[in-house]
Order: C-alpha cells, then sequence, then structure tokens
C-alpha cells in the first residue's frame, strides 16, 4: 500500500502542466487499483484458512486413550501425562471405567486447541469445549489440533476427586 501511495506522490509532483482533467483521471485510477488490490486480499484469506484446515483434516490423527478413574474406583487420571505436538491432529478416547461420573477439565488447554469434533454416542458437538463430563461406563471421542504450546493442568472438579489425586499436566510443544 505504502508503495502505491508513494508511487502516486512521485507521479503528481513530476507533472509540470496543470491539466486537471489528467490529474483527475490519475486519481481516479490510484483509487480503483487500491481498492481491487484490497478486496484481492480479503477474499485470499478465507480460501487460505480453507485450505489450511482442508490440509489439517486430510492428516490422521494420533490416538490416544485416557481413563477417568478405573474399575476398582481409584481416582485418578490413567495416564495423568499427556504430550501433544502443535500443528498436528489427535483423538482422543476418553472413558469411564468407574462406578461414578467424571469431569476431563483443562480449560487453558482447550483454548490453546482447535476443536474439530467432540462425539459422544449419536451426538457429534463442534466448537469451543472446555470441561466433558463422562457418567460410569460412558466414552466420548475428541478430535482436536494444539496450536498453542504450553503446560496445562487437568483435573476432576467434583468434591474430593482434585484432592484424591485425579490431576493431569498437558503439554504442548511446538
Amino acid at each position: 500500500m505504502k508503495i502505491y501511495k508513494h508511487l502516486y506522490q512521485i507521479v503528481i509532483t513530476s507533472l509540470t502542466f496543470s491539466n486537471t482533467a489528467w490529474l483527475q483521471i490519475l486519481r481516479r485510477n490510484y483509487v480503483i487499483l487500491t481498492l481491487l488490490l484490497a478486496l484481492n486480499f480479503i477474499a485470499a484469506a478465507p480460501t487460505m484458512a480453507a485450505n489450511l484446515s482442508n490440509d489439517l483434516l486430510k492428516q490422521p490423527a494420533t490416538e490416544i486413550t485416557i481413563s477417568l478413574g478405573n474399575s476398582a474406583n481409584e481416582l485418578k487420571f490413567e495416564p495423568n501425562h499427556l504430550e501433544f505436538e502443535a500443528g498436528k491432529r489427535y483423538q482422543l478416547r476418553l472413558t469411564n471405567p468407574s462406578q461414578q461420573k467424571h469431569y476431563f477439565t483443562a480449560k487453558d488447554f482447550a483454548d490453546g486447541i482447535w476443536t474439530q469434533k467432540v462425539q459422544a454416542g449419536k451426538v457429534e458437538i463442534k466448537g469451543a469445549i472446555h470441561e466433558l463430563e463422562l457418567k460410569p461406563g460412558a466414552e466420548a471421542e475428541w478430535v482436536f489440533v494444539p496450536l498453542k504450546s504450553g503446560a496445562y493442568s487437568l483435573r476432576c472438579p467434583i468434591p474430593g476427586h482434585t484432592e484424591a489425586g485425579m490431576i493431569g499436566e498437558i503439554t504442548i510443544r511446538n
């Protein structure tokens, strides 16, 4: 944009004649050219985003299974440390083999990923997800792409569960 403004100033100042009709034509053409270039950039942005998401959707998802509790009703995540790489697609399988409900809560982690979908039974949910509740015997699938690197906490916020050790850590690395 600065190049065109500079070019415009050079052309206008280099003209020594005062033909106002000629100057008006130059100004109009400059405005039209600037608008066309701006529209081209605006139109290209969604196409670039669509190509990026299509590339991610074609990428096979790395599957990881996490148990929320276990059949002995121990209050823990198995495994309790998860590591992901930014820009890769993952399919997280969450299971609850215990006799009580549990939550998979990792809000900061959820803010640093792009969720493609969460599926539980015959229901598929799209959009931002911050917490999943799994009732006894439930299973869910979370497909996502990590975007922001960092270390994030995982916990089950049901009273007594966090204190009993139902915590974990999620790491996203570049």
